[in-house]
């Protein structure tokens, strides 16, 4: 293995833990905001609980498109 493929396979991998620690942070902070607004107006849960699952979906496809393209490189680079 050359030291370019080498470098490539450490950066997919060190930007598939990137993502995967964005995408848990922001689900996290999604999370906290919903429980905080839940607390303070417990009638309107179901409004931010839909809310709070629609965008916890698109920051999870965010972060699987982030996996996607890593593997993607790997898998290029290894051949």
């Amino acid at each position: 293995m050359e030291l370019g493929q080498g470098l490539a396979l450490m950066g997919a991998v060190i930007g598939a833990g990137l993502a995967v620690l964005g995408v848990g942070i922001g689900i996290g902070n999604i999370g906290r905001g919903a429980t905080e607004g839940i607390s303070r107006q417990p009638e309107a849960s179901g409004k931010i609980q839909t809310a709070m699952i629609i965008a916890a979906a698109l920051i999870e496809g965010v972060g699987l498109f982030g996996l996607v393209l890593s593997i993607i490189v790997i898998l290029v680079k290894v051949k």
